[in-house]
């Protein structure tokens, strides 16, 4: 260690240097200070800028959080029109910053000098591109619907599914691109330009699961029918206005089964903008990043019995949707038995794989990752969270079944399912969480002759190869995995039948991941907890449950593939 007076000798004495090169040992010397403890780690502007990142995030989105509950509650004054308005303004605010930080980090070469490989893995920027095409096409829709209604309708209707559109096109590109960032320059304008991005898809988010709750609510009438909960939010044509062609309600419909796409896109590019967030500023040792791949080898149980489950669940959704549009009600009381047992088992069989996973974790004992990782940490905070909206219906169901006694045979199902639901939720929370923290699965020297991978900037480590400060980021130490467990050839049993098990999670989670999606609403079809709770609790309850519900099994999708690449 040197003191000050001792640096600074050596600091006057290097030669003169032309203005480029001082601009750049500047910035070398910013981010070996933030390296090295220096000033820079300890200057409170990082904290501030942190700070007012996270305040522009909120205030927007408690703005939006308005606009949307004017345009829901109060159509004369806020309408849908002023809501796209703002969600037009702050699309194309983040659309601009994307395109200017694109440009930015291909012109500075030492912008981004090391990449986190945990973040943005190659399964999620997969999962973001399929959810933005399929978002793309519901703009395509809603384009070709709202043309009809240009002559008696506003014009921003047709303006919003466009700029939607540009900004899910540039944000795919830029996340593809750039989600593994560890931005060092510009730290202050990317922190902002990240939350205002963050709280634009949020918005999003919320907007889109608003109307489609308001499409899929169904509340009982004065005349013991049932009808749409279509109050309010007018997001599409007016009721006076006639459309000039004739396909209007088909892109309509079209447009509303794609909506759950469009929502699960949001969310994986909220998520995804979290951890660069999180990123910025920060150095990370890439080398003791794993190459994983995944591939089907030696598995064939665990995908063809979820398949089995998979094509069940479609066949009793497509049912249940057909008997529950019918009028009768012993239709509509077969439509609801058929939906809780087919629940009920699968929450049986799904519960009996996990705790056999729990088992294999048990008989392949491997080390723990130690070290801070803002992706995994985001990951077990968003399936824990996520998981409450399951949770809270589940029990609210289980209070209104209880107190007023079973009465059906739906009830006793009904109560069944929301029990096996709960204990289904704990097993798996468990098992995600346990095996996202377990070390992957590190190939032997016979099984690989790959060398290990850093991820850092080439073009940086170039043009500073002659520099003489040495940047070497503090690795983050973990432990390493042991190598008894390794089999040379074949996968060994317990790793092979690990993969069985998560590839059969994947798959039933995927089928209760549709139900919901696509307006399977028993929760509405049962009249028990509308009597109990009343319409405006239970539906308030319901509204808010659901869309954490949904995001909870496509999130575990997403967790139990990682735990099958790391087996």
């Amino acid at each position: 260690m040197t003191t000050k007076d001792e640096e600074e000798p050596r600091i006057s004495s290097l030669p003169p240097v032309s203005r480029p090169s001082m601009v750049a040992g500047h910035r070398r010397l910013s981010i070996w200070s933030s390296m090295t403890g220096g000033p820079a780690s300890l200057d409170p502007a990082c904290n501030w800028s942190s700070l007012v990142s996270a305040l522009v995030a909120l205030n927007t989105l408690l703005l939006g959080c308005a606009m949307v509950s004017a345009s829901v509650f109060n159509t004369v004054s806020i309408t849908s029109t002023h809501l796209q308005l703002y969600l037009i303004t702050i699309m194309i605010l983040s659309t601009c910053w994307m395109l200017y930080y694109t440009l930015y980090t291909v012109r500075e070469h030492c912008a981004v000098l090391y990449k986190d490989g945990h973040a943005g893995p190659i399964w999620l920027r997969g999962g973001l591109i399929l959810f933005g095409l399929c978002s793309i096409i519901m703009d395509i829709f809603k384009i070709a619907n709202y043309v009809g209604y240009l002559h008696c309708d506003s014009p921003v209707k047709i303006v919003f599914p466009i700029v939607q559109a540009v900004f899910i096109l540039v944000q795919s590109y830029f996340l593809w691109l750039h989600a593994k960032d560890c931005v060092q320059l510009q730290r202050n304008v990317t922190r902002g330009g990240l939350m205002l991005t963050l709280s634009t898809n949020l918005m999003l988010w919320m907007t889109a699961v608003t109307e489609e709750s308001l499409h899929q609510t169904v509340l009982p009438q004065s005349n013991g029918s049932k009808a749409s909960h279509r109050t309010a939010m007018r997001v599409g044509p007016m009721d006076d206005c006639e459309c000039s062609h004739s396909a209007c309600s088909i892109f309509e419909q079209a447009s509303n089964y794609l909506y759950p796409f469009n929502i699960e896109y949001s969310l994986f590019a909220s998520a995804m903008t979290y951890v660069m967030w999180k990123n910025v500023g920060r150095l990370v040792d890439g080398c003791h990043h794993h190459r994983l791949r995944f591939h089907l080898r030696d598995v064939l149980l665990g995908p063809i019995s979820g398949l089995l489950v998979l094509v069940a669940g479609l066949v009793t959704f497509i049912m249940y949707k057909v008997d529950v549009q019918d009028k009768d009600p012993a239709k509509r009381d077969l439509a609801l038995r058929m939906h809780y047992i087919m629940n009920s088992l699968a929450y049986v069989l799904m519960s009996a794989a996990t705790v056999a996973g729990w088992v294999l974790f048990g008989l392949d004992r491997r080390e723990y990752v130690s070290g801070k990782n803002p992706t995994r940490s985001l990951d077990v905070g968003l399936l824990l969270g996520a998981s409450m909206g399951q949770f809270a219906i589940c029990y609210f169901t289980i209070v209104a079944v209880v107190a007023t006694g079973v009465q059906s045979e739906v009830d006793a199902l009904n109560l069944a399912s929301a029990l096996l639901a709960i204990v289904q939720l704990c097993l798996q929370n468990g098992f995600i969480v346990e095996g996202l923290h377990r070390l992957p699965h590190e190939p032997t020297p016979a099984q690989t002759n790959a060398a290990p991978e850093l991820y850092a900037n080439v073009h940086a480590t170039r043009s500073h190869s002659d520099s003489e400060l040495d940047i070497k980021p503090d690795p983050i130490r973990i432990s390493t995995v042991s190598q008894s467990h390794h089999c040379p050839t074949r996968l060994c049993w317990k790793r092979r039948a690990l993969k069985e098990v998560c590839a059969y999670l994947m798959l039933c989670n995927i089928t209760l991941w549709i139900m919901p999606a696509f307006g399977a609403r028993p929760q509405f079809e049962n009249p028990h907890g509308l009597n109990f709770y009343q319409v405006y609790m239970w539906v308030a309850v319901m509204n808010i449950g659901l869309p954490f519900s949904i995001f909870y099994r496509m999130h575990s999708v997403a967790g139990l593939f990682e735990v099958y690449v790391t087996s």
